[in-house]
C-alpha cells in the first residue's frame, strides 16, 4: 500500500492527480494530508481504516497542498482559516465528487478530501445486504402512502446511501417527490432536490414549510438536525406524505428517545413514526480467499446466546491480490424496526425505556443489529471479529439481555486490531 514518488523530478500536478486516482481505484472513502515537522504524511481511509499511503519532503509540501487549494476553488493566500471546496473528476468513467477542506494546525494545513461515489445508491435498494425478512419490512413501509420512515447510524455509514436508493425505489411519474439536503450529495432526475442555504435564511424548517405547499408525495429531509424540523418533519408525515430523514443515532430505541428530546409531542410521534432502519458498517471478507475455520468455544456461546444456533465452522480473512488482509468492501448490518401498536401506545403513553425496549425486540418483532451480523458471519460474507467491533455491549443490549451481555463483555480483550498499532508507529518514518 505505501508508495514512493519522485518528488525531485515528477511535477507536483502529476503527483496530485496519481494520489486522488490511486486512491480511488483502491476505494478509499478520504484521503488525510497530516503535516508533521518534517513532512507531510498521507493517510488513505480504506474500509473504514486509515493507512499510510506516502510520505510526501518537507521541500515539496507547500506546492503539494497549494496544488489542491488551486483545484478545489479554495484562497491560496489564506491559510489561517478552515476552507471548505469541491473537485469533480472521472477515474475510470466514474464520476466522482471529492469534498476538500482544510484546517489550520500547529504545523500547517491539514487536509481532508472525501471522495464520494454514489454508483452504489443507483442500484437498487434490493443489492444494499438486506436479509430477506428486512427487505420485505422496508418494501412493506415504503409501499404506505404517508408516515415518517428514518434511517440512522453514526457518520460513514452509509445512511445517505440507503435513502437515495430507497428513493429510486419510489421515483415513478406518479409521485411527486421533493428533497431538502445540505448539501446536495447527488443529483437524480425526476426528483425535485433543493439545497439548503442557510447564509440567505433558506433553512431546513423554512424550506419544508414551502415544500408543503408544492403538494409532494414523498419528501425527503438529508437529516433532522433540530427540534424545529423534528417538529416540522412529523406533523407533515401525518398530513398525508411520506417522509424519509436520517437522524445521527444507534439504534430504534435511541431514536425514539432523541425525537423526544427534541420537543415531538409523544401522541403525534406515535401516530407518524413507520419505521427505523439503523445500520452499520463492517469489512466485507474477500471471496477470492476466504477460508473456512472452526469456531472457538467463546464463538459458540455467543452464536447459541443470541441466535440458539450451534455454529462449528465461521470463515476468516486470507489476504490475496484483490483485497487488504482479507477484507474487500464493506456491507451493512441492519435494524428494520416496524412500529406495532403496542409500541405506538408505549410512545404516547410514555412508558419506561426498558418496556419499550422489550416490546421493540423481545417480541420477535426487530432482529439486533447483532444478530444481522452473526447472519452475516455465517454465510461468509463478514468475520465475527469484524461484527464485534461495530457492537456496543452497554447501548444495544438491555439489562434482560445479561446472559447474552456477559458473552460478549471480554471481547476487548479477545481481538486487539494490529494494524493499528502498526499503522501509528510508521507515521514517523
Amino acid at each position: 500500500m505505501y508508495t514512493e514518488y519522485d518528488y525531485a523530478n515528477e511535477p507536483i500536478v502529476d503527483i496530485v492527480n496519481d494520489i486522488i486516482i490511486d486512491a480511488a481505484r483502491r476505494r478509499a472513502s478520504d484521503i488525510h494530508f497530516d503535516p508533521t515537522p518534517t513532512n507531510l504524511v498521507v493517510r488513505i481511509r480504506v474500509d473504514g481504516e486509515l493507512i499510510l499511503y506516502a510520505n510526501v519532503p518537507e521541500a515539496v509540501k507547500k506546492n503539494l497542498v497549494t496544488r489542491i487549494k488551486i483545484i478545489a476553488g479554495m484562497n491560496i493566500t489564506e491559510s489561517r482559516v478552515p476552507q471548505d471546496g469541491a473537485i469533480k473528476m472521472q477515474v475510470d468513467g466514474r464520476d466522482i465528487d471529492l469534498r476538500v477542506s482544510t484546517l489550520p494546525i500547529v504545523y500547517g494545513e491539514k487536509i481532508v478530501i472525501r471522495l464520494l461515489d454514489y454508483s452504489d445508491a443507483l442500484t437498487k435498494i434490493e443489492s444494499l445486504g438486506f436479509s430477506d425478512t428486512n427487505l420485505e419490512k422496508v418494501i412493506k413501509t415504503l409501499n404506505k402512502p404517508n408516515g415518517i420512515i428514518l434511517v440512522t447510524g453514526a457518520t460513514g455509514t452509509g445512511k445517505s446511501t440507503t435513502v437515495y436508493a430507497m428513493l429510486q425505489h419510489l421515483n415513478t411519474i406518479s409521485r411527486n417527490i421533493i428533497t431538502v439536503e445540505d448539501p446536495v450529495e447527488m443529483k437524480i432526475n425526476g426528483i425535485n432536490q433543493v439545497q439548503v442555504m442557510a447564509e440567505i435564511g433558506l433553512t431546513f424548517a423554512n424550506a419544508l414549510r414551502s415544500i408543503l405547499r408544492q403538494d409532494p408525495n414523498v419528501i425527503m429531509i438529508g437529516e433532522i438536525r433540530d427540534n424545529e424540523t423534528a417538529r416540522i418533519a412529523v406533523r407533515a408525515s401525518i398530513t398525508g406524505h411520506l417522509v424519509l430523514s436520517t437522524v445521527h443515532t444507534n439504534n430504534s430505541l435511541t431514536t425514539i428517545e432523541r425525537l423526544v428530546d427534541m420537543d415531538v409531542e409523544r401522541y403525534l410521534l406515535g401516530s407518524a413514526l413507520e419505521a427505523i432502519i439503523s445500520q452499520r458498517l463492517c469489512k466485507k471478507l474477500c471471496p477470492k480467499c476466504r477460508t473456512s475455520r472452526p469456531t472457538t468455544p467463546y464463538e459458540k456461546r455467543v452464536f447459541k446466546t443470541a441466535l440458539g444456533m450451534d455454529i462449528e465452522y465461521i470463515y476468516k480473512p486470507v489476504g490475496c491480490s484483490s483485497c487488504y488482509q482479507g477484507y474487500s468492501g464493506r456491507i451493512a448490518l441492519h435494524e428494520v424496526m416496524l412500529l406495532n401498536q403496542d409500541i405506538r401506545d408505549a410512545i404516547v403513553n410514555n412508558a419506561p425505556k426498558e418496556k419499550i425496549r422489550d416490546l421493540i425486540y423481545q417480541s420477535g418483532n426487530t432482529s439486533s443489529i447483532l444478530d444481522d451480523g452473526l447472519i452475516k458471519v455465517i454465510n461468509g460474507l463478514t468475520s465475527f471479529e469484524e461484527v464485534l467491533r461495530v457492537i456496543d455491549v452497554e447501548e444495544d443490549l438491555g439489562e434482560e439481555q445479561k446472559e447474552l451481555k456477559n458473552a460478549l463483555i471480554g471481547r476487548e480483550n479477545k481481538y486487539e486490531p494490529n494494524e493499528q498499532k502498526e499503522n501509528l508507529e510508521t507515521l514517523s518514518i
